[in-house]
């Protein structure tokens, strides 16, 4: 089975932030002017074109080591459904030959990308859910008493 140079846990990252990113659209009201919590915070589903999200995607991307920025848009590609993991020297072997600067350009081009890097992931047998932090820092304990307190 081949390996990957890049760590789940940085592709699990990816994952959820390209979700935050695919749910946005278009804005549809960019004069509004009117206060977010007014308007059900539905703008922040909105594409500016200075998302915060996509900065800290694009930031993330470039920080990666060239071997995992290839790895990367090779799980794409595996998850697109472009090869199997018996093709995966292949699939990251055309990755490598086309791979530019502008990684991140690319793969936030690609609709559904946290999807397919999930598909990817999967291929080699990784859950990228398993053990996964959330913004929830309390403990299982506190966490338990809260749902308690809820009812």
């Amino acid at each position: 089975m081949p390996e990957l140079t890049i760590s789940p846990d940085k592709v699990a990252f990816l994952i959820e932030k390209a979700r935050e990113f695919d749910v946005k659209e278009a804005a549809s009201d960019p004069d509004s002017g009117s206060n977010a919590a007014d308007d059900d915070m539905l703008d922040v589903l909105e594409d500016s074109g200075s998302d915060p999200v996509v900065r800290e995607i694009t930031g993330f991307i470039r920080a990666l080591t060239e071997d995992e920025q290839v790895d990367l848009v090779a799980l794409m590609r595996l998850g697109r459904g472009d090869g199997t993991l018996e093709d995966w020297d292949d699939l990251r072997s055309e990755a490598a030959g086309q791979r530019d600067r502008h990684t991140a350009r690319y793969l936030l081009g690609e609709p559904m990308l946290g999807d397919l890097l999930a598909e990817g992931l999967a291929a080699f047998g990784v859950d990228w859910t398993d053990e996964r932090t959330s913004a929830d820092s309390s403990s299982d304990s506190e966490r338990d008493e809260d749902e308690i307190t809820k009812q």
